[in-house]
């Protein structure tokens, strides 16, 4: 038996179809239904369906006044603030494609992006890192300005054309910007059952900023999808203050990255939140031991899921069907997963790499600009994501790990070789390597590694790192080691260096 798992074809995407008309819909039956809710330590700032949705088009009218035209990429460079998802979906509205990117990244790597994708304008928070450039460019006043302006209309049409784009770091150490479809909201449906467990009843409230992709989906367009209310934390919230918000706003659904869970569970003891049901997570692997912890702590669940950038969610347990301990859980109603080998899907209980049909509705478009890339990662009709797995006869998949070295940093993807790129600019450094360690019970960091003669500066290359890269990028710590470890072949074997920092770390 294959380890193929195929839940039938999903119903198809309408024709003529817009991803923020769809996620929105639920504007024109409850308009005065609170949609979203800014939450404090001493209030909150709500949003109705309605007064969302004349947001949205008003800023896609604003954002076409200033000369965009459809098809016209924009790069949003927006803080954690209402103004990015009212202006990612007002983008979306009227057929521009937005760019979403990382407030952390710095001008430099900003300075590259705008290179690649040529964008038509420019969205930008004086708070937040922009390279010097002619381009036009919007501050947070005049996208405020657009809300009661006049409204556009929504730009209906192909479900597979362009909607927006999202960078990941791709093995190659060049960030890649992945194409996804307008229909790509029409496959998150199938994670409304398959994962959140979602209804127009549920409160759900997720950890992360606006301007981070997980709040984006599961946070806000997942809720309002199904016509339930977003709670998202004002800036500065601390994970250690949630629970009191969550308790306060009567939240149903907690969504957050594993991270988030444990510093929630630091006192170790009872979280009194009456009205929940459940949480979920994704970003990067959930431990058992936050897991159970959760489950003492409240009485409730976490639901855990498995999804990239270049494909939403596809794999997780969920409350109708939780998933077997020790595995990431079951594929999705309408989805069809494998687990490939180096000639196609291997058999139950054999490892391969877990990978996602082509015909699936939330697969990329590809990746801009890169057909060879793009190619490289098909397999006949399967997409690789480049992690392995075990599939049992359920259809139940074991995550193994990654195919390649790519780093888990708080839940974003990084490629070790554009960390290392930089670190070997450093005068001195002779070799260098980098990987993400655990150095406690479900924390891991990226850890730096080089060859010098002498060990260089530690403080001023940490300055050097941070000039050139994202903070979630940089290396927490910098080893000055005699060799790195190599095989045979003088490749290097960057598995070998968590033993190198267990025996430094012996020794400090």
């Amino acid at each position: 038996m294959l380890s193929v798992f195929d839940h039938g074809p999903y119903a198809p995407c309408p024709v003529p179809f817009n991803m923020a008309a769809h996620v929105l819909d639920h504007a024109e039956k409850q308009p005065n239904k609170v949609a979203l809710s800014v939450l404090g330590l001493t209030g909150a700032t709500h949003w109705r369906y309605g007064a969302l949705r004349d947001a949205v088009l008003a800023t896609g009218h604003g954002l076409l006044a200033t000369g965009a035209r459809p098809g016209d990429r924009v790069l949003l460079r927006l803080g954690n603030t209402v103004e990015f998802p009212i202006a990612y979906l007002g983008a979306i509205a009227v057929g521009l494609v937005p760019v979403p990117t990382s407030p952390q990244l710095t001008a430099p790597e900003v300075a590259k992006v705008l290179v690649h994708l040529a964008p038509a304008l420019i969205l930008h928070d004086d708070n937040v890192a922009c390279a010097e450039t002619d381009l036009p460019i919007l501050g947070i006043q005049a996208l405020r300005a657009f809300w009661d302006g006049p409204q556009a209309e929504w730009q209906m049409g192909d479900p597979e054309r362009p909607a927006y784009i999202v960078y990941t770091s791709g093995t190659s150490g060049t960030p890649r910007a992945v194409v996804h479809a307008h229909r790509a909201i029409w496959a998150r449906q199938m994670m409304h059952d398959g994962w959140l467990g979602i209804t127009a009843d549920d409160r759900l409230l997720h950890a992360g900023a606006f301007n981070w992709t997980y709040t984006m989906g599961a946070g806000l367009m997942d809720p309002w999808r199904v016509g339930a209310t977003a709670l998202i934390p004002e800036p500065g919230i601390t994970p250690e203050q949630l629970p009191l918000l969550l308790k306060q706003h009567e939240a149903t659904i907690f969504a957050a990255a594993p991270g988030v869970y444990r510093k929630m569970l630091k006192r170790d003891e009872p979280l009194d939140l009456p009205q929940m049901r459940h949480g979920v997570s994704a970003g990067e692997k959930l431990s058992q031991t936050i897991h159970d912890d959760w489950q003492v702590a409240t009485g409730t669940p976490i639901f855990e899921a498995y999804g990239l950038s270049e494909c939403s969610t596809f794999l997780s347990g969920s409350p109708s069907q939780p998933a077997p301990q020790g595995t990431l859980g079951c594929p999705h109603p309408g989805r069809r997963v494998a687990i490939l080998g180096p000639d196609g899907p291997v058999s139950i209980g054999t490892p391969g790499v877990i990978s996602v049909h082509r015909a699936d509705p939330g697969l990329m478009l590809g990746y801009d600009g890169a057909a060879e890339a793009t190619a490289a990662r098909m397999q006949g009709d399967w997409f690789r994501t480049g992690d392995l797995g075990q599939m049992d006869a359920s259809g139940a998949i074991i995550y193994l790990g990654r195919d390649d070295d790519m780093m888990n940093a708080g839940g974003y993807r990084v490629s070790p070789l554009e960390v290392e790129a930089v670190l070997a600019t450093y005068p001195g450094i002779t070799g260098c390597a980098v990987t993400d360690i655990e150095v406690r019970r479900d924390v891991r960091l990226i850890m730096a590694f080089y060859t010098a003669p002498v060990p260089v500066d530690a403080e001023a290359l940490s300055r050097h790192m941070k000039e050139a890269l994202a903070g979630y990028k940089c290396p927490r710590a910098y080893f000055h080691i005699d060799a790195l470890p190599t095989g045979a072949n003088g490749k290097l074997q960057r598995r070998g260096l968590a033993q190198i920092y267990e025996a430094l770390h012996g020794q400090a």
